[in-house]
């Protein structure tokens, strides 16, 4: 696991709490940056899973 999938992970967390509380207290500006954090973890472990994949194949060709 890199630090791309760790903080993607964080981001998307604090996102969905962020914008659950927007839910809870009504408030649209809450919930629109809680669903723009999410997308933002979302993308960047994404891009993490790209990269440690791309890790693996390496290692996986090196050995073959």
């Amino acid at each position: 696991m890199n630090s791309d999938q760790i903080k993607g992970s964080v981001k998307d967390v604090a996102g969905k709490a962020q914008r659950k509380l927007g839910e809870a207290i009504g408030s649209t500006e809450q919930q629109v940056k809680g669903a723009a954090t999410q997308v933002e973890g979302k993308i960047q472990k994404a891009v993490g899973d790209a990269k440690e994949a791309l890790k693996d194949a390496k290692a996986t060709t090196r050995k073959g």
